[in-house]
């Protein structure tokens, strides 16, 4: 039978107050299937493996674009550098910005890009390539990653610590505390989102925290916002979590047996692909996510 024709036959036969539970009932079970679609991510390119220790992505709409962060030598200060590669994973410029120290998280407003060092927070003039100061965070051991809001505000975690510092007009103050192995930072309207431990978590205007989710294994990472509601969190050993508002995850990756690693990943809104940093391995990965 097909549909159209079930659907009279229903019209016809069920009574009304019937009629109004099964279709309650069917948009039950279609939520219901909805809540537990699953996702994956689609393997686009790869880089070569000239990048030297990558830790963040991040995208930039407007030069259409990636500026991927390079540790260069663990515990050699001066060897960390900025790279540009091209959305189709060639690297445009490997050495674009130098002389930086232990190079992680990323933001950019404007003209400026904001990297985090050891106890600095470098900022670039994208139009020179060049830095042009550095903003220091008094206490700082371990900066990680960096968010800024729509009004230009810069979070940096301290991973060591276990803070977020706030920058504002070039001077940063401790923002929250407590903050168990702080890294992954997300900066949504008024919220900020946090990666700590093995915790997803939001802080909004206020300072008040809500646990997003848990069991982020693999020393949770890097956080971006696939659509209104859902995100994708990474593990720096190797995993990635698909997580909705509910607080369910779905693993996504897990590169943990073979050490290719998943930093901090950027993200592509218009074209839905992530970009995900394989430190050990020296390159960046791109995925479609479904």
């Amino acid at each position: 039978m097909r549909s159209t024709h079930v659907k009279t036959y229903l019209t016809k036969t069920l009574k009304p107050n019937a009629m109004k539970k099964l279709m309650i009932v069917s948009l039950a079970i279609f939520v219901g299937l909805q809540a537990f679609a699953q996702h994956s991510l689609q393997l686009l390119w790869q880089t070569d493996t000239t990048l030297k220790a990558p830790e963040s992505a991040l995208y930039d709409a407007k030069s259409k674009m990636l500026y991927v962060s390079n540790i260069g030598e663990f515990d050699k200060p001066g060897t960390g550098s900025v790279s540009k590669v091209g959305l189709d994973g060639k690297i445009i410029q490997n050495n674009w910005v130098t002389g930086l120290t232990s190079t992680k998280g990323l933001g950019l407003y404007k003209n400026l890009l904001y990297a985090a060092e050891e106890s600095t927070v470098a900022v670039i003039d994208v139009n020179k390539a060049a830095i042009i100061k550095r903003i220091t965070v008094d206490g700082a051991q371990m900066l990680n990653d960096i968010a800024i809001d729509a009004n230009g505000i810069v979070y940096v975690s301290d991973t060591k610590t276990n803070k977020v510092h706030k920058i504002e007009n070039d001077k940063a103050t401790v923002y929250l505390e407590n903050m168990t192995s702080a890294n992954g930072l997300l900066a949504v309207g008024t919220n900020l989102y946090i990666l700590t431990g093995t915790t997803f978590q939001k802080a909004d205007a206020n300072k008040n925290l809500t646990t997003l989710a848990t069991g982020i294994e693999g020393g949770a990472d890097g956080i971006v916002m696939v659509n209104a509601t859902d995100f994708i969190v990474t593990g720096w050993e190797g995993t990635a979590y698909y997580v909705t508002p509910d607080g369910k995850k779905q693993t996504l990756l897990d590169g943990r047996s073979d050490k290719t690693n998943a930093a901090d990943l950027g993200f592509n809104p218009s074209a839905g692909v992530v970009y995900v940093p394989a430190m050990l391995k020296n390159k960046l990965i791109a995925y479609k996510v479904k």
